[in-house]
């Protein structure tokens, strides 16, 4: 199991790569949430589906996918769509794109755990499938990642609304369909602000 600084690490080696340009696309870094992650995935079984966003290199880590090789997709380009069905990991850079099949994929009999961020969770895709989870009784779980920003916004101002107390942050809710925590980033919404990327 990865510790919160062998997290730390794989971030600071991989900003290292993309400050030196060797990687040629967009890269949204983790950081600030390692502890609550490493909790979470203390519940997440090998056998259950993750179903990520573009801020997706922990969850990789934490469910199991190799150093080495998530690493070299980042380096490849992949940072935003790290995809290896064979360990039933599933992203996209989509907002929301994951919420109906993560459904679907909990209708067909997995469990399921899909991450969100608070961006996400203020949207109707989000409240939809929620209420088609609860509904139906689906083995899924979504969780919000709550920084207070959608992009660079704080996410009050641009929806209205406290999103965590719309959700119920930090609590188990609607059975445990709801799970939400909140942390701080340590990176920039989108690269390191050191130099244009197109």
């Amino acid at each position: 199991m990865f510790t919160a600084t062998d997290l730390i690490a794989f971030e600071t080696e991989v900003a290292g790569h993309f400050a030196a340009a060797e990687i040629l696309s967009p890269v949204h870094f983790s950081g600030g949430n390692e502890a609550p992650l490493i909790d979470i995935f203390k519940k997440i079984k090998r056998t259950d589906y993750v179903l990520s966003t573009w801020r997706n290199h922990y969850h990789a880590l934490l469910h199991g996918i190799p150093r080495e090789r998530v690493l070299a997709d980042i380096l490849a380009g992949k940072s935003m769509t790290l995809n290896y069905p064979e360990y039933k990991f599933l992203t996209s850079a989509i907002v929301g794109g994951t919420l109906p099949i993560a459904c679907g994929l909990a209708a067909g009999g997995e469990r399921v755990w899909c991450f969100v961020g608070d961006m996400c969770a203020s949207t109707g895709a989000f409240h939809d499938a929620v209420q088609y989870a609860k509904g139906h009784k689906l083995p899924v779980t979504f969780i919000v990642e709550d920084n207070g920003l959608a992009t660079n916004t704080p996410t009050k101002e641009t929806w209205g609304e406290d999103v965590c107390k719309s959700v119920t942050c930090s609590k188990v809710v609607c059975g445990n369909v709801i799970w939400s925590y909140q942390y701080q980033r340590t990176y920039p919404h989108v690269g390191l602000s050191q130099r244009v990327q197109f």
